[in-house]
């Protein structure tokens, strides 16, 4: 693959835009078999926290019209685990590596930052401020701009790594979170995260999920990803990483014409293992037939 993919985010350089999504990809190494890992944009793994995390009870997954619901509660093997057993394989594998991490306090945030910022391969943080499917954390810091900033800026203030901001949907001013998030220190910010939905079986007459609501992702939501990445682009100066529903090149592309620098796979993976690196493929093809670069196409609507 030439270098015409090649995207500069903040501090950030990838070797194409295209990375998968946190949640989407397990820890990356799930797929090693299917995909390339070293051909990917980058691997937001599954969020991380502190120490190991159950999750919630099952059912916590179902299908949905153009879509998914799920309530996984942000299962992880914790800090220690991930560095130890998924790291070196990430490493081995030539993955770049950006670390999605759960805290449910500004302290949680700032020692999981300062901890990765030891790891070697460790390319970025991507700071989840956004999961809907947590009691505590999560979206409590992604829907008003002070507990936001307040997240962002504990990282910041803890690690050297590119910090990346993880926007929730339901934040009732996502451009004034996005103001807050980039003004505490944010080299860029992500979007979109899930957004709450219900599934109700109508023979039992229970929801489908054990906790009820779950975080809707998939093409259902992509209309309201990439208006949500335009009215963000216009609100801030840093690099944005789109995502929603991305399952094919044209849907790529409306990201960056909105005001994404780069964009994140996330549920097309599970229909299409290979979703991510045909997107590689054809936006390559795309570009060398136009004479252009990703970064020509970005907040280019018209």
């Amino acid at each position: 693959m030439s270098d015409i993919l090649a995207v500069t985010l903040g501090r950030l350089r990838l070797a194409n835009p295209v990375l998968v999504a946190s949640g989407t990809f397990g820890y990356g190494l799930e797929y090693e078999d299917m995909v390339d890992l070293s051909r990917l944009g980058g691997i937001c793994v599954k969020g991380i926290s502190l120490l190991p995390r159950p999750g919630n009870p099952p059912p916590r997954i179902c299908e949905t019209p153009s879509g998914m619901l799920n309530a996984i509660g942000l299962e992880n093997v914790g800090f220690e685990a991930f560095v130890r057993d998924k790291m070196p394989r990430l490493r081995d594998a030539g993955a770049t590596v950006v670390a999605n991490i759960y805290g449910t306090s500004a302290e949680e945030f700032a020692e999981l930052a300062a901890r990765f910022d030891e790891v070697p391969g460790v390319a970025a943080l991507e700071v989840n401020i956004s999961c809907p499917n947590v009691k505590e954390g999560g979206m409590h810091f992604g829907a008003r701009p002070e507990p936001a900033a307040a997240a962002t800026r504990a990282v910041r203030e803890a690690t050297r790594l590119p910090v990346i901001v993880k926007l929730s949907p339901e934040a009732s001013d996502l451009g004034g979170v996005a103001k807050a998030v980039a003004e505490a220190g944010a080299d860029a910010i992500s979007l979109i995260n899930t957004i709450r939905g219900m599934v109700i079986d109508v023979s039992t007459r229970r929801p489908r999920l054990a906790t009820r609501t779950g975080g809707l992702s998939g093409p259902a939501i992509r209309p309201i990803a990439v208006r949500m990445v335009y009215e963000v682009a216009r609100a801030v100066d840093v690099p944005l990483i789109g995502m929603g529903g991305i399952t094919c090149l044209d849907d790529a592309l409306q990201f960056l014409l909105a005001g994404a620098s780069a964009i994140q796979v996330g549920t097309a993976s599970f229909a299409d293992p290979r979703a991510a690196i045909h997107i590689i493929d054809d936006l390559e093809k795309y570009c060398i037939d136009r004479g252009i670069r990703p970064a020509d196409l970005v907040g280019k609507v018209v």
